[in-house]
Parts: C-alpha cells; sequence; structure tokens
C-alpha cells in the first residue's frame, strides 16, 4: 500500500522538487505552502508522515505542529529549517516533532529518515487494534470510537481486547470463560454482565 506523505513547505521551488523525488520514490505526495490550509489536509487526508517547514508565513510550523498535536494528531512529522541552533532543534522537538532536518539537506537523507519513521508508524500500529471507527491502543489501554475516548474497566478492555482479536469469527462462551476468566464454569451471568462492554462500543 502506497504510504501518503504531506508536505507543508512555502518555498514552492523546494515544495516541487519534494512533491516529484517523493512521488518517484513510490510516495502518494499532498502539498500545502501555508499553515491553516496544511492543517485542513492533516486533519482531513490522514497522512502517514507529514514533512512540516518550520518558516511558513503567518504562524509558523511551531505553533501549527502545537494545535494539531494538542488536537490529537499522532502522526509521524519531520520538521526541515534553515534555523540550527541547538534551542530551535528542541523546540521543535518539544512541540511534537519526531525528528529534525536543517536546511540544506541531501535529499538521500531526507528519504533515509523518512523511511525510518514510517517503519517506527508500522511498528507503532501493530499494537493497535481497530475495527471501523474504533480503535484500541494495547499500549496505552486507551479506546476510542470516532475520535472520543471510551473508559472501560480492566476487565472490559481485556474483553474488547480478546473480541476485536477474533472479530471475524464467532466466540463461545466457553472459550471467554476459559481464556479471560481462566475458570470454565463461569458460563452465565458473570459473562453476560461483563459483554455488556461489547455493547457500550457498537
Amino acid at each position: 500500500m502506497m504510504s501518503r506523505i504531506l508536505v507543508v513547505e512555502d518555498q514552492h521551488k523546494l515544495l516541487q522538487a519534494l512533491r516529484q523525488g517523493l512521488s518517484e520514490e513510490g510516495f502518494e505526495v499532498l502539498t500545502e505552502d501555508a499553515a491553516e490550509s496544511g492543517i485542513v489536509l492533516a486533519s482531513t487526508k490522514s497522512p502517514d508522515l507529514m514533512i512540516l517547514d518550520r518558516m511558513l508565513p503567518g504562524r509558523d510550523g511551531v505553533e501549527m505542529l502545537r494545535e494539531l498535536r494538542g488536537n490529537g494528531f499522532k502522526t509521524p512529522v519531520l520538521m526541515l529549517t534553515a534555523r540550527d541552533q541547538v534551542r530551535d532543534r528542541i523546540e521543535g522537538l518539544d512541540a511534537g516533532a519526531d525528528d529534525y532536518l536543517v536546511k540544506p539537506f541531501d535529499f538521500g537523507e531526507l528519504l533515509a529518515r523518512v523511511r525510518a519513521l514510517l517503519r517506527r508508524r508500522s511498528e507503532d500500529r501493530s499494537l493497535i487494534l481497530q475495527a471501523d471507527d474504533l480503535e484500541v491502543d494495547l499500549l496505552t489501554r486507551r479506546v476510542t470510537r470516532g475520535g472520543s475516548e471510551i473508559d472501560l474497566s480492566r476487565r472490559e478492555f481485556e474483553l474488547l481486547e480478546f473480541l476485536l482479536r477474533r472479530r471475524n469469527r464467532t466466540v463461545s462462551r466457553e472459550e471467554l470463560a476459559r481464556e479471560l476468566w481462566k475458570e470454565p464454569s463461569i458460563l452465565t451471568n458473570v459473562i453476560d454482565v461483563a459483554a455488556f462492554a461489547r455493547t457500550r462500543v457498537t
């Protein structure tokens, strides 16, 4: 599956060069040249990675990234900038950037960093279970549906994880009792009550 990369950069020659180079490497590339329109694309097009220039007209990339992260945007971000002071890199990373590349840069190095961030995202996603707009993060034990967080007890979370891992087949009461409660004799009221967790998120 082709990875989608959003590039937000106001230098048009560089923007076009990045679009062409990344496209030739097999990526789907979306481009914007301002923070506000970049926020809209980032929020609606679900990119797998964002390459973000720090020095943008109006609002800069750091402000843009802070807003996105504050709204729950989890996509990896590679920040580009001509500002190479340590304090600038610290500010960018603290705002939510995953990596930082100083201009001028070698395109080969940018590609290597892009691939590394996409690999990390792929590994992170192995810890996330999804069904339509329902998402279960196994690392943070956070459950969301349509972007809204659902508060589950430990047992409810375990039940939901169990059912999502077996979403394409029927699960018997006996299997639930054996795998979750470790007690095959628990087949009636306890399971019926705990199964209410499923009805709350379906």
